[in-house]
């Protein structure tokens, strides 16, 4: 049986910001375009994002916002496409937002309207979208011509190929499975020999197996600001109890930065010298407990676990009564609380993928691969992961303008 061909200029793998984005921008330059998607719909992962409501961008964009074994790749791509560009995208279609805490930008309404909007620009472009297509082979073609340098093979059997001058992968990475990411693009990138940076979730929950484990689960849906501390990086957010250990922005930041087997360290009491201030409290010859004191500054709940944990001989006690070097022991503890994470929750929970693929193998004007003329690699699958807060996707974004300027 003879091989049906479809013949576009332009193939996507991979309907989410990435994908899209590319698909509109390469179309916009009458490119003939074909997104192809192993989903049952497009752009599951921007549905579910913010809590439903997309955080699309974040105000104030750099690459110190981004990590990669190349701090410097992400940089022409983020000049290329600003926040501000794509904000305006957004107010051209009438989409209502709002700037929340750390200048982060968030739908009023949905999700929904993000999607929308751009799967309207596709449509409108004669951009064309499939779904639920599995990709079973990609077969380069030679090089002595830029007109259909691949040919993607979906179906053996039925023998359906589709040809293309330029390839894209947008395939997104392995950070919640049931949202179509997968690990394709890492697959094909080792087919054709382009060197990948090891990867792990991340953006993600960590999970204890010690005592610390109970203490979350007693205090599972309480959260607390604190200042999170791993190899030298910070971050003073919100933390939250969960039924397996720690989550909340401060420990979804700090993940980025944690490896296994490292300790990481939390301020309760960010804007306190707990040592200082209980000194000066016992010095007023204070007939307060140290839980009656500390549930000025903490969850009352949250102060009944440490009372258990740090001083269970003096819980009727009066501060006064405490010798000053017990009280700095506590009051480091409260500064510099030290936890060592089993685990993380893994890629189910996990918002994004650390690693990927090497920038070095690719040119950072264009996402091109610099062996493999017509090959693209855009958003999450590159070695380019951003913090929380829509730097994650200002990459998506940013990543598939600059390709389908090129592809």
């Amino acid at each position: 049986m003879h091989a049906i061909k479809d013949q576009f200029d332009v193939v996507i793998l991979g309907a989410g910001a990435a994908g899209l984005m590319c698909a509109i921008t390469a179309a916009k330059r009458d490119r003939s375009v074909l997104v192809l998607e192993k989903s049952n719909k497009a752009g599951k992962k921007i549905l579910m994002s913010g809590g439903g409501r997309c955080n699309f961008t974040n105000l104030y964009v750099e690459a110190e916002h981004f990590l990669s074994n190349n701090p410097h790749f992400c940089k022409s791509a983020l000049k290329a496409y600003t926040p501000e560009d794509f904000i305006s995208m957004v107010e051209a279609h009438g989409i209502e937002y709002e700037e929340k805490k750390h200048h982060q930008l968030f739908c009023i309404n949905s999700s929904k309207d993000i999607l929308q909007m751009l799967l309207t620009q596709c449509s409108d472009l004669g951009v064309e979208l499939r779904t639920s297509v599995e990709i079973q082979k990609v077969l380069k073609q030679a090089q002595n011509s830029s007109e259909q340098r691949f040919e993607l093979v979906l179906d053996e059997s039925d023998q359906k190929n589709i040809s293309c001058a330029s390839l894209v992968i947008a395939t997104g990475a392995l950070s919640i499975p049931t949202l179509g990411g997968s690990g394709y693009g890492y697959e094909l990138a080792k087919e054709l020999e382009l060197p990948l940076i090891a990867r792990q979730a991340s953006l993600v929950p960590f999970m204890f197996s010690d005592e610390i484990k109970d203490l979350c689960e007693q205090l599972s849906g309480l959260s607390t600001p604190v200042a999170i501390s791993s190899n030298n990086k910070t971050f003073e957010e919100s933390m939250l109890f969960t039924h397996r250990g720690l989550s909340g922005p401060a420990v979804l930041q700090i993940s980025n930065y944690w490896r296994p087997g490292d300790v990481i360290k939390i301020n309760l009491l960010p804007n306190l010298n707990a040592q200082e201030v209980f000194i000066e409290e016992k010095a007023k010859q204070s007939r307060l407990t140290l839980k009656k004191y500390l549930n000025t500054f903490l969850p009352k709940a949250l102060v009944l676990q440490l009372e258990s944990l740090w001083w269970p001989s003096h819980k009727d006690h009066a501060l006064c009564e405490i010798s000053n070097s017990e009280l700095k022991a506590i009051g480091a503890n409260l500064n510099q609380w030290s936890l060592k994470p089993s685990s993380t929750e893994g890629y189910r929970t996990a918002e994004v993928t650390l690693g990927g693929v090497d920038t070095d193998a690719l040119d950072s004007k264009t996402m091109e691969a610099k062996d493999h003329p017509g090959l693209f690699f855009i958003g999450e699958v590159v070695d380019v992961t951003g913090h929380l807060g829509g730097y994650n996707f200002q990459w998506a974004w940013a990543s598939g303008y600059s390709a389908g300027l090129f592809a």
